[in-house]
């Protein structure tokens, strides 16, 4: 299994076990695109996606009606997404990505959070080096589908990785940040279903901690997914 497969099995989302904690960010997601590129999800590419999505997590339709609908009202919130970075105790290099209608709440939260459990917030750009952005899109297994040829198919496209999930059967796709909508427009023109796909922060290393030293950073993990602003957590420990 390659780098960027195995950091995500090992860091599926406490927030994703939410329900109501998906539908948040979820409902966040679809309102900014919607603002980015309109409500008709035949001419928003992201939109279209993040519908599929929201069936896959079972958000009901009136949320995500309501979601489209805020986002076109004269009175609509108008979410910033912004990433913080910094390190949490032992090292470990976080980077937080957030939407959120209060800078001023959003930084001061995540800066005490850093605070309070040994670490520090720096500043914008300085950690991105070591991670790399990529789009990841998780699809639908196809009977017959051979994942050599698709991968060779898809080096085209921006594709550099490609993994089979057997447990849930699902084939993932990593690619570079600027392919995204290469890939999804392959993707749907040869009739693969995408279950997601999103944007992830993939460490170019990991650091070792001990036990003792893990409870302590699932701490702040932990207070990072808790915050209604925060949409993703990233980081390097192994």
């Amino acid at each position: 299994m390659g780098r960027a497969f195995e950091y995500r099995k090992a860091t599926k989302l406490k927030r994703w076990g939410n329900m109501a904690r998906v539908f948040t960010k979820l409902g966040k997601q679809i309102t900014i695109a919607v603002k980015e590129s309109g409500a008709d999800p035949d001419l928003n590419p992201r939109l279209r996606v993040l519908i599929q999505q929201s069936k896959k997590e079972n958000m009901p339709k009136e949320n995500v009606d309501r979601a489209i609908k805020r986002a076109t009202s004269k009175d609509s919130v108008d979410y910033k997404e912004i990433i913080y970075e910094g390190y949490g105790p032992y090292g470990i290099a976080i980077m937080v990505e957030t939407a959120t209608d209060n800078n001023m709440r959003t930084v001061a939260n995540i800066r005490s959070y850093f605070n309070k459990y040994g670490g520090s917030l720096g500043t914008s750009g300085s950690l991105q080096f070591l991670f790399d952005h990529k789009c990841v899109f998780k699809v639908a297994h196809k009977e017959g589908c051979n994942l050599e040829e698709l991968e060779l198919d898809l080096i085209d496209f921006g594709v550099d990785e490609i993994e089979y999930d057997e447990d849930e059967n699902v084939i993932l796709l990593y690619g570079e940040f600027q392919s995204y909508s290469a890939i999804q427009k392959y993707l749907e023109e040869r009739g693969y279903e995408i279950h997601s796909a999103e944007f992830e922060w993939i460490p170019n290393d990991y650091k070792e901690v001990t036990e003792e030293q893990r409870v302590s950073l699932d701490k702040l993990l932990d207070k990072f997914e808790e915050d209604e602003d925060v949409q993703n957590v990233f980081h390097n420990m192994k």
